[in-house]
């Protein structure tokens, strides 16, 4: 396993659409999901998308710890997943905004809309198919992560780049 250097805001891999995975069970697909995960949790991240260490497939790799001081709301953690060639389907119209930060933009966070609800589908690292319904900071995780495989960075998702900031200066407080 090795930790990767992450891309950050800038780079043209986080610009691109990500490639299909062709074959998810391939050895140097499962190299890539070890690498990745080792790399989210060496940055204390809780999401961590391929092109953020610069290999342009679509793979996402997450978890979720419930910690409602951190504003997740979720009642129950979700254990490490792995999403290849991950789709989402919103179930309803409805949005919230909510802070989000990110790996490659080192820092910084921002107020993001995101569906409240999702269904995403996937294929796992095993080959079986993955259909799951998520919830407020699951379904912004997945979406987040998700974001990444279409070249898409969080503030490009922002209404109002007055809630861009950098992380410490939220200590003065944060605009409603």
């Amino acid at each position: 396993m090795a930790i990767h250097k992450i891309a950050r805001m800038g780079h043209p891999v986080l610009r691109k659409t990500a490639e299909q995975v062709i074959n998810p069970t391939a050895p140097r697909i499962q190299e890539l999901i070890r690498n990745m995960v080792e790399t989210m949790q060496d940055a204390d991240g809780t999401g961590l998308a391929a092109p953020q260490i610069h290999v342009p497939l679509r793979v996402v790799v997450f978890f979720i710890s419930y910690d409602a001081d951190a504003g997740n709301t979720d009642e129950k953690d979700i254990p490490l997943t792995v999403l290849i060639n991950p789709t989402i389907e919103p179930l309803s119209n409805e949005k919230k905004l909510g802070w989000e930060g990110c790996l490659s933009l080192p820092h910084l966070i921002g107020k993001v809309p995101r569906y409240t609800e999702i269904r995403y589908r996937a294929t796992a690292p095993d080959g079986s198919q993955i259909d799951c319904i998520a919830k407020d900071f699951h379904a912004r995780v997945v979406q987040h992560e998700c974001d990444h495989l279409d070249g898409i960075l969080y503030p490009q998702r922002m209404e109002d780049l007055s809630l861009l900031m950098f992380r410490d200066e939220m200590r003065y407080g944060t605009p409603e």
